[in-house]
């Protein structure tokens, strides 16, 4: 029995390091065949990275160019809208200074009147008023000068020239002056 397990044991031997042999062998290829698809895979990340380089810069330009286009046409389109839009404005801005300027007019005319007809009733002498006056006191100067009153004519020119510098005050008459007035006026 000793002689059996002898030989087995060799048979097993010689069984295991063949089957060694053929393990390490395949583990060989194995290694061998995932070495070179590494070295195809880094070959193949290489390539397309080289090409991505190079049509990555064609790919840029192009972008660019479309870019620039799109930007003509788009501000082709805008300045249009743009020029339409500053038209609009312009009249409107137009057509409100018009209304103003209108409106002011308005305004002016209406004070004037009002500060007239307050003037008016608080007996304040207008400017034609004012002249009609002048006119008569120079008649009357006149009259007196022909008959003898020389100093007259000096009274005469001091009042005018005070009427000329500032303008006559306005001089609340009260009702028996001016019925006295009225009597004596020829």
């Amino acid at each position: 029995m000793a002689t059996l397990k002898k030989s087995a044991r060799k048979k097993t031997a010689s069984a295991s390091s063949s089957s060694n042999d053929h393990l390490q062998a395949q583990a060989e290829q194995l290694s061998k065949r995932l070495g070179e698809s590494a070295q195809q895979v880094w070959l193949a990340g290489v390539g397309a990275f080289g090409r991505a380089q190079a049509e990555g810069t064609k790919l840029f330009e192009t972008l660019v160019k479309e870019g620039l286009s799109l930007e003509q046409v788009t501000r082709k389109a805008a300045g249009g809208k743009a020029q339409a839009m500053r038209d609009a404005v312009e009249t409107t801005v137009g057509q409100a200074r018009e209304r103003a300027s209108d409106t002011w007019d308005r305004l002016e005319k209406v004070f004037e009147e009002r500060v007239h007809r307050a003037l008016r009733r608080l007996e304040v002498p207008s400017r034609e008023d004012l002249s009609a006056l002048i006119d008569r006191v120079d008649a009357l100067n006149g009259e007196l000068r022909k008959l003898g009153g020389a100093p007259a004519a000096k009274a005469t020119k001091a009042r005018k020239a005070a009427t000329a510098k500032k303008p006559a005050p306005a001089a609340k008459k009260t009702p028996a002056k001016r019925a006295s007035r009225k009597k004596a006026a020829p």
